[in-house]
């Protein structure tokens, strides 16, 4: 997870000024590397409670707020009201409707033409159909595991 992550964030940059979402934050390391490396404003998206304290006690040495939701990221997903630069998904292995959830993101007030979305997942996941405005521009490869690179279809 270590090599993913750092991996990840070296690709992305510098993060200055952007927006960034969490989504299946877990213990919110994510979140926290996000902020480390300039993001400004950064939401977390936990729905297991018992996940709950350890998350509000590591967010909380974050340079910056990061704003934790404590809900499903389907709920999260139908609330949505703003857009992010970068929106990280990270499912647990098991969770079958990943494909279903990054259409739903790509159909909802979370992206902008300038969003970029990150996807891990297990190797054996593949996608099965495109999703319209979303394409895929990368995909990097971590044991067992890969992230998906999706940008913003320019018409």
């Amino acid at each position: 997870m270590d090599r993913m992550r750092e991996s990840v964030f070296a690709s992305l940059g510098d993060l200055s000024g952007l927006s960034f979402l969490d989504m299946f934050t877990g213990s919110g390391i994510i979140a926290l590397e996000a902020a480390s490396r300039g993001a400004s404003y950064i939401e977390a998206v936990e729905m297991d409670k018992l996940k709950r304290g350890k998350l509000l006690q590591n967010v909380s040495i974050s340079p910056v707020r990061i704003n934790c939701r404590f809900m499903a990221a389907e709920l999260y997903v139908k609330r949505a009201k703003r857009s992010f630069d970068i929106i990280f998904l990270d499912p647990p292995f098991p969770y079958q409707y990943k494909w279903e959830l990054l259409a739903n993101i790509a159909a909802s007030p979370l992206i902008s033409n300038e969003s970029k979305i990150l996807m891990h997942r297990p190797r054996e996941d593949f996608q099965k159909e495109a999703i319209s405005v979303l394409e895929k521009q990368d995909s990097r490869e971590y044991g067992r595991s890969i992230v998906d690179f999706f940008f913003v279809r320019k018409n």
